[in-house]
């Protein structure tokens, strides 16, 4: 049973596309989660085209980047500093292109900590219901384990031989 109370926790900010160690352009940005969708963090990348870019990862492996290098393959995520201010570097690959993007630590971080008390880390399972939808799963087919005792496919030997 899938609880009612879903939220959103959202965020807006900007973050920096780095084309090269010297510059950078200004992307808008919105972070989103879903307590529906608990172990995922959406981001939303405005580059300027007709259609906004989403990028879809764990939740843990920000919240781990924000502190220490993570990921591999697709989402890498790690702290840094550049010119003096803390920031989260990602390190997006896809068959379209790769980016690496600079993100303000401390609004990070606060975005992060309001989504862990809206879904404490160790709880996710218990918003998608699995428990629950588990147990009604095996409740409903009590009834029919002896259709699981039967041989669906009878062996060549009940044919007596016969070709």
């Amino acid at each position: 049973m899938q609880n009612t109370d879903d939220t959103t926790v959202e965020r807006e900010l900007e973050l920096r596309l780095v084309l090269s160690p010297e510059r950078s352009v200004p992307v808008p940005a919105l972070l989103a989660y879903r307590t529906d969708d608990p172990y995922a963090v959406h981001v939303t990348f405005h580059i300027g085209s007709e259609h906004p870019v989403n990028w879809t990862f764990a939740r843990e492996l920000l919240v781990e980047g924000v502190f220490r290098a993570c990921g591999h393959g697709d989402v890498r995520i790690w702290p840094t500093k550049v010119e003096g201010r803390g920031v989260v570097l990602m390190a997006l690959s896809s068959p379209d292109g790769d980016a690496l993007l600079e993100a303000p630590s401390a609004q990070i971080s606060a975005w992060l900590e309001r989504t862990l008390r809206a879904v404490p880390p160790g709880t996710e399972s218990e918003r998608l219901g699995i428990d629950e939808g588990l147990a009604e799963l095996l409740t409903a087919t009590v009834a029919t384990d002896d259709l699981w005792l039967r041989d669906p496919w009878p062996s060549d030997e009940s044919q007596d031989g016969e070709l």
